[in-house]
């Protein structure tokens, strides 16, 4: 599977059916899942952590820890799926309605190559 060939719908059902594999549908509610999300995150995070933007490029080129972030980047969107998955959540709309909103607060003519907040401008 690759990302120019896979479905957001097929990524949840492999997921889906992983879990029920294990019969863990009863530990996977919105609170433990969103849990999970955040603590895989937070995994991530930490690969990165006091590290400068040149280190974090050599981390990405050396495979053992490229694997980890993989691994970690893996973890997050394993538990984005499976959020959406278990609350019926279509993960395409809700981004494209997100990047809608997103782009009302930040117009393309007023922060263009700023990283200042809508609120900051």
């Amino acid at each position: 599977m690759r990302d120019f060939t896979a479905t957001v719908d097929e990524m949840k059902t492999i997921v889906r059916l992983f879990c029920e594999d294990r019969d863990w549908n009863k530990f996977h509610n919105p609170k433990d899942l969103a849990i999970g999300i955040s603590t895989e995150a937070s995994e991530l995070l930490d690969i990165f952590r006091f590290k400068d933007v040149s280190e974090c490029r050599e981390l990405l080129e050396n495979k053992g820890s490229r694997d980890a972030v993989c691994d970690e980047l893996a973890d997050v969107l394993y538990f984005v799926l499976r959020f959406a998955q278990m609350n019926n959540i279509d993960l395409a709309s809700a981004l494209e309605n997100k990047i809608y909103k997103n782009g009302n607060k930040y117009p393309a003519d007023k922060f263009k190559g700023s990283n200042k907040k809508y609120n900051e401008k």
